[in-house]
């Protein structure tokens, strides 16, 4: 399976540079292939095939005028982000031939250089990790990298992006074995929420950190003085920088909290059942804040992958599924209830309920019915294998690795994180956090 790091780097004023120009050279590639693809689609021509772009768009670019400064930058910079449109194009047209699941995608667009997030992707031809614990980056240079823990095996891919407050990360794509954890007899179903971020069925409860609406105050008072300055000025860009980083620490302690939950989940229990809540519809409600800030996908995603890494079940209930209206003692379904109603008394049993632990047994009675089904043995609910199968690179960061993993050229030293507790979500981890 594949998993992703992302570490923080420092480059100096010249690498900054260099790498402001390898963002511009892969953006101009891609924004003038895209270009060539439309105009020949608007005037009824064949389909026009990324060897004939290459030889365009790239290898002839370099010897016109205009296009000249292409060879400043490494040339696996601009075939990568020719294959990124290539990529984008296969998602776009397999979502609407129906071999894409899940949400329709569409056409690629073009990017623009006031973006305030920069990214190129360099494969290992390009790329090389230096026993002095630098990185080097063709054309760009040895870049100074905050380690704050192992790889555990050599990386496949780097990304090296430039965030929207000036922040740049290296994102590695390694590919390693399951790491399987010794089986267990427990399993837990799982109930996400607003009150509590989430009750398991044991009775065991999460409280919601809610860092968005601690850090509101502060914002409220950057924003007030980003709308204060002058469009195009120097002022109103350094006052976008002050929000976008305070954006950025609430998402990283909302990712730190994130890794810390799901990994003591998954270490604790053989089996995680969780609903498949509707995200995008409840972000269009009176609530939508609040959902933002809990973060609920992303936790779920992080649940998925990590099951899938260390050899556990993972199955997703259907939203449909009535877990809040079914009493999981006597199995009677009492009808619906008002969000406010958070305890009920059973009308055929007398079982006195809290709401959320109801729903969280009821949700794990569903999963194990799913997997004795066969369902979620080998498949979850929404077809993804969760048992020993490859899995892609998810877009976050992966957690820290376990003790005893081999260690990186350039890294030594690092010591893994030790197991976390979830009462502690409030502070990040040390080493950098799931910032890198």
């Amino acid at each position: 399976m594949q998993l992703r790091y992302n570490f923080r780097v420092y480059p100096d004023a010249s690498q900054r540079r260099a790498l402001a120009s390898a963002f511009g050279c892969a953006r101009v590639v891609w924004n003038d292939c895209l270009r060539d693809r439309k105009q020949a689609h608007a005037a009824g021509l064949p389909y026009v095939t990324s060897p004939e772009l290459s030889r365009l768009r790239i290898t002839q670019a370099k010897r016109t005028a205009e296009r000249a400064w292409l060879a400043d930058v490494s040339a696996v910079v601009l075939q990568q982000s020719l294959r990124d449109l290539d990529t984008a194009y296969k998602n776009f047209f397999d979502s609407l031939t129906g071999k894409r699941r899940g949400r329709k995608v569409g056409p690629p667009r073009y990017k623009s250089k006031k973006d305030t997030r920069q990214s190129i992707r360099l494969n290992t031809n390009a790329f090389s990790l230096k026993a002095n614990g630098t990185v080097y980056v063709a054309k760009v240079g040895n870049l100074n990298v905050k380690w704050s823990r192992r790889l555990p095996a050599a990386p496949t891919s780097l990304t090296v992006t430039k965030g929207s407050c000036g922040r740049y990360f290296l994102s590695f794509v390694v590919d390693t074995d399951p790491d399987l954890l010794p089986e267990l007899e427990t399993d837990a179903g799982i109930d996400l929420g607003l009150s509590a971020f989430a009750v398991l069925s044991d009775g065991q409860k999460i409280t919601s950190p809610r860092f968005l609406r601690r850090a509101e105050r502060k914002l409220k008072r950057l924003q007030r003085e980003l709308s204060r300055k002058a469009r195009g000025s120097k002022n109103r860009a350094k006052a976008r920088i002050k929000v976008a980083r305070q954006h950025a620490k609430v998402a990283d302690r909302r990712r730190d909290f994130h890794h810390k939950a799901s990994t003591q989940i998954i270490r604790d229990n053989q089996a995680v059942y969780v609903e498949d809540l509707a995200v995008s519809g409840l972000g269009r409600t009176r609530l939508a804040k609040s959902v933002h800030d809990a973060g609920w996908s992303a936790f779920v995603g992080m649940l998925q992958y990590k099951a899938a890494q260390h050899g556990r079940t993972f199955a997703r209930v259907d939203r449909a599924f009535p877990s809040s209206q079914v009493c999981s003692a006597c199995g009677f379904r009492d009808g619906t209830k008002p969000l406010h109603v958070r305890e009920w008394t059973c009308g055929v049993c007398g079982t006195v309920h809290d709401r959320d632990h109801n729903a969280a047994r009821n949700v794990l009675f569903e999963g194990r019915r799913i997997v004795a089904a066969g369902r979620a043995e080998t498949l979850n609910a929404c077809g993804a294998p969760v048992r020993r199968a490859p899995v892609p690179a998810q877009r976050g960061e992966a957690g820290s690795p376990r003790k005893g993993q081999t260690t990186q050229a350039g890294i030594r030293g690092l010591r893994a994180r030790e197991h976390v507790n979830l009462r502690d979500h409030g502070k990040p981890a040390a080493g950098g956090g799931e910032s890198g």
